[in-house]
């Protein structure tokens, strides 16, 4: 297997493979505003999939849908990045990456303003397909635009605010949402989401700057006028990425994290509400929780700017998903004295001590890909990979809800991908695989 560079660029690299990495020659000079815009775009591509806990209940209600069925709703955003994550790689080499999160962005306002017109269940799982499509090619990108506004003193840091993003987006989308079903209904809701959404595109075209031409990454070859020339080079960049070790290592445990953490995040609401616990005070706590998440990957961020240990920081956050997760589900919080309080704090815990997982993954994953490879190919597997593990991860966890007739046995689910991750970390972040990737 060909050795990857997270951490700098080969001796091996030459001119033609610097012409294919987007990442290495930033068209113009990193600011701070191209990242800080890049974020923002994730966050709001990001709430399409979580304005979705808040309002799940009376989806539910007005559609008659069952809790595994809303399982399934939960994880369909996943679904487009689960099957078309390398396609959207090939995609973005082809036209370019801003104009990839882009189409996303559009994709995602569609199908938030078309959702908010469905009758019936199916109906509103194919808006969100559609949405979760456009969610894939505004996220795939993202992290590899931001890489390529950004030196790599303040990569760490600008990486750590990219990992945060489904944590704020978490925190701002559940909490709006809490507020806002109070007067209005879900499908109000849906068409706010499109609006904002369609309003960051303006803002993307004027503060990201345009992507660098394709013309030179295609060469000579007459064969570029029919527009074969750049398929053939970006497919083969793509191959040799994946036929690295890496870059699945990086996907399975980014997987490890997501499969419980979006599933737990997604069910709060429920969770508690099942617990007797009105929905605005549910939401407001699930927000919350989501929102540390955020917090912590800024942490995370500026802790690997400083030198604290990758691995030590991945270990432990897994560790603490187990222990807290293990906590949340299985102990009986109405026994215990304050028990609503106590069970917050343990998922508050779970979400921000977990968080050091995408905040570490993230950054390897902009710089793993070999000299002649595909960044945006390493960034496609990871959402293929960890998507499918946010799909399956709801289901999994009502499935044995559904199964037991309570959450009660749902930690089983949780500490079993987190012992897995471990595994996984303890093998992918050894000082010497570390070393040959830098």
């Amino acid at each position: 297997m060909t050795p990857s560079h997270p951490l700098g660029h080969s001796p091996r690299e030459d001119e033609s493979s610097r012409q294919h990495d987007l990442l290495a020659t930033p068209p113009t000079r990193p600011q701070s505003i191209h990242w800080i815009i890049l974020v923002a775009a994730g966050v709001v591509a990001a709430m399409h999939v979580w304005k979705l806990p808040g309002a799940l209940d009376g989806i539910r209600a007005d559609l008659g849908m069952s809790l595994v069925a809303a399982g399934v709703l939960l994880g369909m955003a996943q679904i487009g990045s689960m099957v078309l994550g390398l396609v959207v790689s090939l995609f973005s080499e082809l036209i370019g990456l801003r104009r990839t999160l882009l189409i996303g962005l559009l994709l995602l306002g569609i199908g938030s303003l078309a959702g908010a017109f469905s009758s019936t269940t199916a109906f509103l799982m194919v808006t969100r397909g559609l949405e979760g499509v456009g969610f894939l090619m505004a996220t795939v990108v993202a992290p590899a635009l931001i890489r390529r506004h950004t030196v790599t003193s303040t990569a760490s840091v600008a990486l750590g605010w990219w990992g945060s993003f489904q944590g704020i987006a978490a925190f701002i989308a559940i909490l709006v949402s809490t507020l806002l079903l109070t007067t209005v209904n879900w499908q109000a809701w849906w068409i706010v989401m499109a609006g904002i959404t369609f309003i960051m595109i303006p803002v993307v075209l004027m503060l990201v700057p345009t992507d660098p031409s394709t013309r030179s990454t295609v060469g000579a070859d007459s064969s570029a006028k029919d527009g074969t020339g750049a398929l053939r080079p970006a497919v083969i960049r793509i191959g040799r990425t994946l036929r690295t070790l890496p870059p699945w290592g990086i996907a399975l445990v980014f997987a490890c994290y997501t499969l419980q953490w979006g599933a737990i995040i997604g069910f709060l609401p429920t969770i508690f509400s099942s617990s007797g616990v009105d929905a605005v005070t549910a939401g407001i706590a699930t927000a919350i929780v989501a929102g540390l998440n955020g917090l912590g990957n800024v942490l995370t961020g500026l802790l690997l700017q400083r030198g604290i240990s990758m691995r030590l920081l991945v270990l432990s956050a897994l560790a603490t998903m187990a222990v807290t997760s293990a906590l949340f589900f299985a102990l009986d919080w109405n026994s215990v004295p304050n028990g609503l309080i106590w069970q917050i704090a343990v998922a508050a815990l779970f979400s921000f001590g977990g968080a050091a997982v995408p905040a570490s993954m993230m950054r390897l994953a902009v710089d793993t890909a070999p000299p002649d490879g595909s960044p945006a190919a390493v960034l496609g597997l990871m959402q293929h990979v960890y998507n499918a593990a946010n799909f399956v991860g709801p289901i999994l966890l009502a499935a044995i809800a559904a199964a037991v007739g309570g959450w009660q046995l749902s930690w089983i689910a949780t500490a079993s991908a987190s012992v897995l991750g471990i595994l996984l970390s303890l093998a992918l972040l050894r000082r010497r695989v570390l070393a040959s990737m830098g």
